[in-house]
């Protein structure tokens, strides 16, 4: 089956979506590349991800020829847009004409700089993780909303599938970052043990006592001294204390 450019050039965007798994991993730097995305696949003017946590945007981060449009289309939504309404619904908000909704009076702070910047036409898809609506992606386009042609794939599939790999991403690194943390965890406490475990013996070797008498006075020098059990025990074993 032959394949389109804009077919291709989506199946990378998704490949690189799902590269979420690293250290260096910046949850910024991945929803700018969604908003890269739509303004490259989609022939929009700008584009532009608001993260939605507690009623109140979070996050804004704009993609477009210059960022500050597609930042200033965001924010001007503060009182209705696209975007409050696609998070609102759970569902993708359709192309609307900027024009019409500005002269029916609908979301008047938004359309007004829409028209100031160019902007046509505008539609949203919900960024969705584990059955929850974490915020939306909204494209602006120049041109009005016209109904795409019958054998092509709509726009606002392709903007959903591309936020819906984000959204699949960004999950897979937060599952991904808490097992690291828990990992971590679980060291420290093995290494913890060990130490102890050792300083109790170095001293009961030393004192030529048992090892319950040994981490009781380990215990009371770092209770006396008001210290971490675990720092108590790793001064003995460099020999940097003498109990």
């Amino acid at each position: 089956m032959h394949r389109t450019p804009r077919e291709l050039r989506l199946a990378a965007a998704l490949v690189e979506a799902s590269d979420t798994l690293a250290d260096d991993f910046d949850t910024g730097r991945q929803l700018r590349r969604l908003a890269d995305h739509c303004v490259e696949l989609l022939a929009a003017r700008a584009a532009g991800v608001m993260v939605i946590d507690d009623g109140r945007a979070v996050t804004l981060t704009g993609s477009g020829p210059e960022q500050e449009p597609a930042l200033d289309l965001l924010r001007a939504q503060a009182d209705g847009g696209p975007c409050w309404d696609c998070y609102a619904s759970g569902q993708a908000l359709a192309p609307v004409s900027v024009g019409a909704a500005h002269a029916a009076g609908r979301w008047p702070e938004f359309t007004e700089r829409a028209l100031r910047h160019g902007v046509g036409s505008a539609f949203a898809v919900p960024l969705r993780g584990h059955g929850r609506t974490l915020g939306a992606l909204a494209v602006f386009r120049s041109g009005p909303a016209g109904h795409p042609r019958p054998d092509a794939v709509p726009d606002v599939r392709v903007a959903q599938v591309l936020a819906d790999g984000t959204a699949l991403g960004l999950g897979n690194h937060d599952r991904y970052a808490r097992c690291r943390t828990r990992a971590g965890q679980l060291q420290e406490a093995l290494s913890s043990r060990v130490r102890i475990e050792q300083a109790k013996g170095m001293l009961a070797e030393r004192w030529n006592t048992d090892v319950d008498a040994a981490f009781a006075a380990l215990r009371q020098y770092a209770r006396r001294h008001r210290l971490p059990l675990d720092r108590v025990a790793r001064a003995v074993v460099e020999r940097a204390v003498d109990l």
